[in-house]
């Protein structure tokens, strides 16, 4: 690295995908407009192709060079720049084609009849029977929620008749104190 021109090294001791790296964050902080990041190689920046794209875009916001002594790539050339848009359509690419290989396997799940998402919160058999319940003068919506283990909302949801809807009002026990909503 000195061997490369550089005046200041920073060397992260840690390694792996998860692993915090100190020296990196500072080694960020410490660049300036003009000034030139330099790494042995891509691999000792980033951990991933995206991450290494985030990394230089924003070194290239920030005015700041950025050069990989093993892999010839400088951005602050013509050449390493177009070198490294060439990466960032490839990455793009990629996360397109993945994005699209996921559609299409959703859309393939779905033709074969496979249940996407969250299973329901409630059965049919619960709901009818919350139907029932609801009947009863003394049962309430919170209650018949605590019942089935779930939330009032989700009793909303199921039973959507109970929903006020317009100037209907939800027996609750308490007048409304809006004298254009009470009734006479």
């Amino acid at each position: 690295m000195k061997a490369a021109g550089c005046i200041r090294i920073f060397a992260d001791k840690k390694s792996g995908k998860d692993a915090e790296r100190k020296e990196l964050a500072k080694a960020l902080d410490y660049l300036r407009p003009g000034d030139t990041l330099v790494v042995p190689s891509l691999d000792r920046l980033a951990r991933s192709l995206q991450d290494l794209i985030t990394i230089v875009a924003d070194l290239r916001r920030r005015g700041v060079g950025f050069r990989s002594l093993k892999e010839a790539l400088d951005t602050t050339t013509p050449g390493g720049r177009l070198v490294f848009h060439v990466f960032a359509a490839l990455a793009e690419f990629l996360r397109e084609l993945i994005i699209e290989d996921t559609h299409e396997g959703l859309a393939a799940a779905k033709a074969r009849g496979v249940r996407l998402g969250r299973p329901p919160a409630m059965t049919p058999e619960q709901i009818r029977h919350a139907r029932a319940l609801l009947t009863q003068p003394d049962a309430t919506v919170s209650s018949i929620a605590r019942l089935f283990g779930v939330s009032r909302s989700t009793i909303y949801k199921y039973v959507p008749e109970l929903k006020p809807t317009g100037l209907q009002q939800v027996k609750t026990g308490v007048p409304d104190p809006r004298p254009e909503l009470t009734e006479h």
